[in-house]
């Protein structure tokens, strides 16, 4: 029997609405009995319970047989309302939907109460779907990381530090100092204490820098263990003090807070609210945000005298030259405000605050970080080795790159020093940075940051602007490489514009760096700068290259032509690598293509991928049948090549030939070749009786491919099957940006035979509207 109340407080739309929500909200005194039931009633209850039911059936559904999958698929197209991104990668609905349920809810764009199977009184939205979450975006004015960061969900915090692994922040704005007090609890929990791996950030067309590098500082591991705005964090005290002395500690500090309360000067000595820390905090960068007078002050105190920042270490002050107290008008200033309240007992209480208690170590904390050497000391000779090298690709691999104006360590705007850090916390081992312009003063500090990022194994740098600040980047990387603990492996760099020829980067980037196993260069544009600059540096081919690890190596040219005798040296010694992608190059001679096969030949004997992407093969028919015929490669890719544009008959007929005889070939994506429809109704024979291929995967993405073209495809591949009896390895067909929307009913039918047989990837795109959209740039 349904409770009366229950029934009023639904007012249901529908009958069955009523009876379902009835069910689950009278489910509470009964639920052991439930979940005892047989399978086939079980079943029939599922789709009648919310969230907070459901979640709590799992166990039940599992012991009975049952997949709760399809509640959660349809929970979604219900609550979320549209249409989920690699919906064909999904593996697991029940996380997907409280994954994003968490970051609606928690960014206020969905309403717990519009359908009754989220507004169980039972259920708190963000404490029940946290323990779900691996990923989590952060976005706009930061209100997310303010919301987490609250007293009341602490709770929840706890659980993301468990189960999040991947923070991502989008289209930031600037944001004022409480959020960003949220913001550093909010890291150093799910950083330092939690177990995110990977921070992203995209999209921030004008970041704000003391924003940006408390972020990347924090990713890498920097957190000031000692001043105010850490203090309360008992995860790093109970590390470093019995919990009994931290009891005793505490009451000694309020007694002497008590007795001391009347002492204006004392108590500004020792900020307890975190009120306080943020008005020091603003002080400082106030100061800071000026680079031109940080460089001024800094050369004035150089000038004075010597003084050694590297000397910061255990709570110690900067030992600097006679007469200065430090090098910062601001600094000397909230050091003299915070001088030691009288006592012994008292000074001993701060030193126990751990290393970097001084407030003028916040400039240490936003504006720089370590730059250590193999032995954990000053690298210094960074600034000679620098001063000696002529031209950054020609310099060592273990000397810093000052070729450029941006890549110098000391001085210059940012007035950035190099020191040794005091305390480092766990970092990150991906970082992706993606559309956020980076100025010289930003690159400098990556850079520094990146010298002892030794947790690191992934980095992606894509469209922040470096032009010749990459070099700047490189200094870091080298620095980095010569670390014992060294773990990258992957370096992805894209931009717009390039600084200098994609080869000469490759190698300089591999010569400092042979233990990278993947490594991603592109670029869309050359430099306009740089003029009429030579194509290549001609000693790239000359200069040897140590034996490397690289597995994948991507290579996007602004239209440059594609150099074997560059390319050769980084085949000679990545004898490894097994995934080769070049991308908009152009053949400077008809010949140029046969001498790179050959050098693949004979410099790669375990390559498995070859992918080309908008190169002209039209003329290259010979090599094209010469790489299906390659009895090593597993994978072959021809994107947008023109394959057919100047073919005849028998150039298909040839490569379908080719493919059947081919037994170690397990994928052919030949997107965006005009296939059309006879092709690729000619393409089916590649599964006839008498084929020996082994293909799998076919990708015909972007080839003019009509309804009925499909349709007789699919026809055809049915009879080959029939013929073989069945037995057929080919498994996935992609579909994506072809004319299928012209006659949706064929469409269908040929879309409903093909998944008998394999997996089917396609989109609804809309074809009208994309060719209108291609006459209108014409």
């Amino acid at each position: 029997a349904v409770p009366k109340a229950v029934m009023a407080a639904e007012r249901p739309r529908s009958l069955f609405a009523l009876s379902a929500a009835a069910v689950s909200r009278s489910m509470g005194a009964l639920e052991r009995d439930v979940w005892a039931l047989p399978g086939h009633l079980l079943r029939g209850l599922l789709p009648l319970l919310s969230i907070f039911r459901l979640e709590r059936a799992e166990g039940a559904a599992r012991r009975a047989g049952l997949s709760t999958q399809p509640i959660w698929r349809q929970l979604w197209d219900d609550v979320m309302k549209t249409r989920p991104p690699n919906s064909e990668n999904i593996t697991c609905w029940r996380k997907k939907f409280l994954e994003t349920f968490f970051s609606n809810v928690l960014h206020g764009v969905l309403d717990v109460s519009s359908d009754w199977r989220l507004s169980d009184h039972h259920f708190s939205p963000l404490l029940h779907s946290s323990p779900h979450v691996s990923q989590l975006t952060l976005c706009n004015m930061l209100q997310g990381a303010v919301e987490l960061a609250a007293e009341h969900n602490h709770k929840v915090l706890e659980n993301l530090a468990g189960s999040l692994h991947t923070l991502k922040f989008q289209h930031l704005l600037s944001s004022d100092q409480t959020i960003r007090h949220s913001l550093v609890s909010l890291l150093h929990r799910l950083i330092h204490h939690g177990s995110v791996s990977q921070v992203s950030m995209y999209s921030w067309p004008v970041p704000d820098t003391v924003l940006l590098v408390l972020i990347l500082s924090m990713s890498a591991g920097f957190w000031r263990s000692g001043n105010a705005l850490t203090y309360q964090c008992g995860l790093c005290r109970e590390d470093k003090v019995p919990r009994q002395e931290l009891v005793q500690e505490r009451a000694e500090r309020c007694r002497d807070a008590e007795r001391e309360g009347s002492d204006g000067e004392n108590h500004k000595g020792f900020p307890e609210a975190p009120e306080e820390a943020d008005a020091h905090l603003n002080s400082v960068l106030s100061v800071l945000k000026s680079s031109p007078l940080r460089n001024q002050l800094c050369e004035q105190a150089s000038s004075e005298g010597p003084c050694d920042h590297t000397s910061i270490q255990a709570g110690s002050a900067p030992r600097c030259g006679p007469g200065q107290l430090s090098c910062h008008p601001v600094l000397r200033k909230t050091r003299r405000r915070l001088k030691p309240a009288v006592g012994r007992k008292r000074r001993c209480l701060r030193r126990s605050r751990g290393p970097y208690a001084d407030p003028e170590d916040l400039y240490d904390f936003v504006f720089t970080v370590a730059r250590e050497d193999n032995s954990g000391l000053l690298d210094k000779t960074s600034t000679t080795e620098g001063e000696n090298a002529e031209n950054w690709t020609s310099s060592s691999p273990g000397s810093p790159c000052t070729g450029h104006a941006g890549c110098k360590k000391r001085g210059g705007p940012a007035g950035i020093f190099s020191l040794k850090a005091a305390h480092r916390f766990r970092s990150v081992s991906t970082l992706e940075l993606f559309s956020i312009p980076l100025t010289g003063e930003t690159c400098r500090t990556l850079s520094n940051l990146l010298s002892s990022w030794v947790s690191l194994e992934n980095l992606v740098l894509s469209y922040n602007g470096l032009d010749a600040n990459i070099c700047c980047i490189l200094s870091g990387l080298r620095a980095l490489s010569r670390h014992p603990d060294c773990r990258l492996r992957v370096l992805r760099v894209s931009d717009v514009f390039s600084h200098v020829p994609c080869m000469e980067l490759v190698r300089c980037i591999l010569s400092a760096f042979p233990q990278l196993h993947t490594l991603s260069v592109s670029f869309d544009l050359k430099n306009q700068l740089e003029g009429n600059r030579p194509e290549g540096n001609p000693s790239c081919s000359e200069v040897e290259i140590p034996e490397s690890c690289l597995e994948q190596l991507e290579i996007r040219f602004p239209r440059e032509p594609l150099h074997t005798t560059f390319l050769l040296p980084v085949l000679k010694a990545s004898k490894s690598l097994q995934q080769l992608s070049l991308d908009s190059a152009t053949l400077p001679c008809s010949q140029e293509l046969g001498l790179l096969l050959e050098a693949l030949k004979e410099c790669t004997p375990n390559l498995k991928k070859l992918s080309f992407h908008d190169v002209n093969l039209a003329e290259h028919q010979k090599e094209v049948l010469l790489l299906l015929q390659d009895p090593i490669l597993q994978e072959i890719t021809f994107s947008f090549c023109r394959l057919f544009e100047s073919s005849t008959a028998d150039f298909l007929s040839e490569i379908i030939n080719t493919v059947k005889r081919n037994s170690s070939l397990k994928s052919l994506k030949l997107p965006g070749n005009r296939l059309g429809n006879h092709r690729l109704v000619a393409l089916a024979d590649i599964f006839s009786e008498d084929s020996s291929s082994s293909l799998c995967q076919l990708d015909v993405s972007s080839n003019c491919i009509k309804p009925d073209g499909l349709l007789e495809f699919t026809k055809k591949l049915e009879g080959h099957i029939q013929q073989r009896g069945g037995q057929i390895q080919f498994t996935h067909l992609r579909l994506f940006q072809n004319w299928l929307d012209q006659d949706a009913e064929t469409s269908q039918e040929a879309l409903r035979r093909l998944k008998a047989v394999c997996s089917v990837v396609n989109d609804s795109w809309d074809s009208s509207q994309a060719f209108a959209d291609y006459i209108s740039v014409m």
